[in-house]
């Protein structure tokens, strides 16, 4: 356990580091967030309806590699090999033959057609979670969503700290009429009817990932800027900037050495809470069908799935404990790294 103060002799950032990890709930926290993530981001190693290796009279194949026909293990089409076939999953299992498949069976597009139930079906063996109403496995659209969710949240979090810092930067730096029309240019787009905005592009526009995370950053650096922005403004009266200034540094080279690493502690405190703004924007746009392509795993489409199929109360218990679960992650490691940074405890 750590000590209850740490040593005077210790960096800033190793001291806010103990005091991270005094906080167990936000360092537990991190701990099972970022295992969640590293299984999510071998999504295909854990669930997935091709088999790692197979074996099949003498020779070795990598289905997760490459397509191979059915004409490979003794089908008679051409076509991809379906491994959940019957058939195929008995000729793999004859004699020497063998086949070491994932621990879900199935990937996030793949349909059960042998499935006992209509669909949505509820938990059963072979689906672990369920279907959904298109006879997808549940289980692999939460891992696979899961993923697409985080690595989205992720992405727009980076975007909007680096719109966020460069405008706050520069407008809490050179001040005067620079700040103030930046201010003003804020206010304006700052109005701009965002939900609106989308509904149109998506409607003009091919639905993609890509898209979405454009528009969304377009909007989402302006309130860290208002930080960023009150920071430099009470840094750069301080003593050595003004003693830099009168060396000759440069502008350039006072906010990047000087004033931006004095500044970051609110971009780093709201790191989390941003992260989860963005996870429940997605989630929010795929409920309303204006978010990620269709037939990319969603959180969102769950939901929506589940508002629709009220008697197949898997799907939405299911959906709702893992973005429940994700919020609640990123929200206790954003109330340490919080407690942390607090200057009132340095």
């Amino acid at each position: 356990m750590a000590p209850a103060s740490a040593p005077a002799s210790l960096s800033p950032a190793r001291r806010a580091w103990l005091r991270f990890r005094r906080n167990r709930l936000g360092y537990w926290s991190l701990l099972v967030f970022c295992t969640l993530v590293l299984i999510s981001l071998g999504a295909e190693l854990i669930s997935n309806d091709r088999p790692l290796i197979v074996r099949y009279e003498g020779q070795t194949y990598f289905p997760m590699l490459r397509d191979y026909p059915e004409t490979t293990f003794g089908g008679d089409f051409d076509t991809p090999t379906d491994y959940l076939d019957p058939f195929i999953q008995e000729r793999l299992s004859q004699g020497s033959n063998w086949a070491l498949y994932t621990l879900n069976t199935y990937g996030p597009n793949t349909l059960n057609y042998f499935a006992k139930s209509p669909n949505p079906s509820a938990p059963t063996t072979d689906n672990w979670l369920g279907t959904d109403d298109r006879g997808r496995d549940l289980l692999a659209q939460l891992i696979y969503g899961f993923r697409v969710s985080v690595l989205f949240g992720l992405a727009l979090t980076v975007t909007g700290v680096l719109l966020g810092v460069v405008t706050g930067a520069i407008q809490g730096f050179f001040g005067g009429k620079t700040d103030l029309a930046f201010q003003r240019f804020i206010e304006i787009w700052g109005s701009m009817p965002e939900l609106y905005l989308l509904i149109i592009f998506s409607a003009v526009f091919a639905p993609s990932v890509a898209l979405l995370l454009i528009l969304l950053s377009l909007f989402g650096w302006m309130g860290l800027s208002d930080y960023v922005r009150a920071e430099f403004l009470r840094n750069r009266q301080l003593d050595y900037v003004k003693a830099a200034r009168a060396l000759g540094v440069g502008n350039a080279q006072i906010i990047w050495r000087h004033i931006l690493p004095n500044s970051l502690t609110p971009v780093v405190t709201f790191l989390p809470f941003r992260m989860s703004a963005a996870i429940l924007a997605l989630t929010s746009l795929d409920f309303l069908g204006l978010g990620v392509p269709p037939g990319t795993p969603s959180l969102g489409e769950l939901l929506s799935q589940g508002k629709n199929n009220i008697d197949a109360w898997w799907i939405s218990l299911s959906t709702f404990a893992v973005l429940v679960v994700t919020l609640l992650l990123l929200t206790f490691m954003g109330d340490a790294l919080r407690d942390a940074l607090d200057p009132r405890k340095q």
